[in-house]
């Protein structure tokens, strides 16, 4: 997370989240679209997404997209940086703990990171992701089940400098495997009262995306619609835009930006 800035405004504004048992919803099985969060540091609103979308069973992963991990230190100019891929939710949780204690469980660092540690190891960085690989010694992740083949479907930023991140890497990376992905953008502010609001947001979304996608599955049938070709994909993908449309209406005060790339 870069900031604790802003405010929970929009919260009064948001649609009541479903009805869930101790934060997991009731998995009604059948086909499930597969799902990437990304923001920054791979910390606040990447992983209350990660967790909203694996307690609501779906297939999830998370990254960063920022060079470093950084998180709010004594002072502004003063962050606490830590690397990608090297660097557990864990031991950053022990060391800001061992610093200031009292400083960062008022911030909310603390609850942030203990919440980050129950859902996988450590940040990971989107531009070092090898898509279609499969994700070995990540069975102990939430939403794991689903994402073994290392491959989204819909890809979930939280920011628009996130967004334009990720769309450039797809370019530079030339589609080597040919297939579409959806990438959407919902401006999140960089709080916890906003990325909790925008992880309900998130499962509202996917749960309309999925419904969408199981009926053009129906169609096209199981076979190519799981292959992730154009051709099978085609008819899902034109309903794409009106499905965010009509998620834009419920959530006005997360401005969504969307666009169709290739993995």
């Amino acid at each position: 997370m870069d900031t604790i800035n802003g405010n929970a405004a929009s919260a009064s504004a948001a649609p009541a989240a479903p009805a869930q048992q101790n934060g997991h919803r009731e998995d009604p099985g059948g086909f499930k679209l597969k799902f990437c969060t990304v923001c920054a540091s791979n910390q606040n609103r990447s992983m209350e997404g990660h967790l909203r979308l694996a307690l609501a069973n779906y297939p999830v992963i998370s990254f960063g997209t920022g060079s470093l991990v950084r998180l709010p230190g004594p002072t502004i100019t003063q962050p606490n940086v830590y690397k990608f891929n090297e660097t557990s939710y864990d031991s950053i949780y022990r060391e800001l703990e061992a610093k200031d204690p009292r400083l960062y469980r008022a911030n909310g660092l603390l609850n942030m990171l203990g919440r980050n540690r129950n859902i996988k190891w450590g940040p990971e960085r989107w531009q070092d992701w090898q898509v279609g690989m499969p994700r070995v010694k990540k069975e102990t992740d939430k939403g794991f089940e689903g994402m073994e083949g290392g491959v989204a479907d819909i890809v979930i930023t939280c920011e628009e400098r996130c967004w334009d991140a990720v769309i450039d890497d797809l370019l530079n990376r030339g589609s080597p495997l040919n297939r579409a992905v959806h990438v959407i953008n919902i401006d999140i502010k960089d709080n916890h009262e906003e990325a909790s609001v925008g992880g309900r947001a998130m499962v509202d979304l996917a749960d309309s995306l999925n419904k969408v996608a199981k009926e053009e599955r129906e169609k096209v049938g199981a076979a190519a619609f799981d292959s992730g070709s154009g051709a099978g994909r085609a008819s899902f993908d034109e309903r794409v835009p009106e499905v965010i449309g009509e998620w834009q209406e419920r959530w006005p005060n997360l401005p969504a930006t969307w666009t169709l790339a290739w993995f």
